[in-house]
């Protein structure tokens, strides 16, 4: 498989970009393209937009972008989907499993849970990481490691339920413990060694490290 993407979605724009060298395919959502273009990202970069266009107004116009900037124009009217979704599922189509995401957070509410849902979705298939101006987030598997986070505010959110975990390298360490969304979640615990180590045996979780 192909190695790294990149995707912009229509959440908080970010403050600073990544290093796009570091990616083999970069693409955004429909809604997306006016922040870039505001924050003056390199739209040749782009290798595709795509979505049910109904968040465009004008300066787009997709033939003129199209022959302007060279990126790949891809309409997904379904409704039944977000655009978020099926730009992940194009993603996938074209060979990538390691996908970073970039403005999944922040504005409307609604959006980020309905984001984590097909984080949630996809989290059997493909390495999807969130990243916003705060913290990055994304789903761990059952023995995961995080290297260099030392002094970082790390917060473990069981999704809804995680179960007989363990953690070393926390302030706060678990012991074969349980979370359970609405009884009992890991937030705002802090990263004490450089590398921090979590395994539990059920359920699912998501991890956030600050920035």
């Amino acid at each position: 498989m192909k190695n790294k993407a990149l995707l912009f979605i229509n959440g908080e724009p970010p403050k600073e970009f990544p290093d796009l060298s570091d990616y083999e395919l970069i693409a955004c959502t429909d809604g997306t393209f006016h922040y870039l273009n505001e924050l003056n990202f390199p739209l040749d970069k782009l290798d595709f937009i795509s979505g049910d266009f109904d968040s465009y107004t004008e300066p787009f116009d997709s033939a003129q972008d199209d022959r302007q900037y060279g990126f790949e124009i891809i309409e997904t009217p379904d409704q039944n989907k977000t655009d978020f979704h099926k730009a992940i599922e194009i993603i996938l189509e074209k060979g990538f499993e390691n996908i970073d995401v970039y403005g999944a957070s922040g504005g409307e509410q609604d959006h980020f849970l309905g984001n984590l849902s097909v984080a949630f979705f996809f989290k059997d298939q493909l390495n999807l990481r969130f990243f916003d101006n705060y913290s990055s987030y994304y789903f761990i598997p059952k023995e995961f490691s995080i290297l260099g986070v030392k002094d970082k505010l790390i917060s473990l959110l069981p999704f809804p339920i995680a179960k007989n975990i363990e953690t070393k390298g926390l302030k706060w360490p678990l012991y074969k413990e349980n979370l359970v969304f609405g009884e009992r979640i890991g937030t705002r615990n802090i990263a004490e060694d450089q590398d921090v180590s979590i395994k539990y045996k059920e359920g699912d979780m998501l991890i956030f490290v600050g920035k």
